[in-house]
């Protein structure tokens, strides 16, 4: 394993023990090769659940993350991994991507990053959670308040492979 590597514990591992609790310690970053490019980077978690603070029962939601990329980039295993662990929380779906933002933000330091929850209906009611974040260069601030400003769950790649 690369120097560069060395600090990435969960990938390629044996086993895979999957968290019964929110585990933000468990993400893991590696060195961007190339951090005076930009580039977006996305995932799309398609089986996002956690659980209504009231109720108790589950929430599901496709996760979108979109982000570009300083310093340090998100080990996709670890990811993963992390997004699990909301299986269990308690919490609004604002929370839960507000966090998601705050908690990949803290660990990489990104130019820019969004998230965007699509939450399944409950009670007739679908809810599309937004949050983002950049940097001080004015490029990334531009760009983030262009993108809440013009925030519409359709508008962006989204719904894939559903008409807008």
């Amino acid at each position: 394993m690369s120097d560069e590597h060395k600090n990435l514990s969960l990938l390629g591992s044996k086993g895979t023990d999957y968290p019964t609790e929110y585990s933000p310690g468990i993400l893991e970053a590696f060195p961007n090769r190339h951090p005076g490019s930009d580039q977006w980077v996305t995932f799309v978690c398609t089986e996002f659940t956690s659980l209504c603070p009231i109720t108790n029962q589950p929430d599901f939601a496709r996760i979108f993350i979109n982000y570009i990329a300083d310093k340090e980039m998100v080990e996709s295993k670890a990811l993963k991994l992390y997004l699990f662990s909301f299986r269990n929380k308690g919490d609004f779906h604002e929370n839960c991507v507000q966090s998601i933002c705050n908690d990949i933000e803290a660990l990489i330091k990104p130019k820019f990053i969004e998230v965007v929850g699509e939450f399944t209906p409950r009670g007739g009611i679908c809810i599309y959670p937004y949050a983002s974040s950049s940097n001080q260069d004015e490029k990334y601030k531009d760009l983030r308040k262009s993108r809440i400003t013009s925030y519409s769950p359709g508008k962006y790649s989204f719904n894939l492979g559903r008409p807008y």
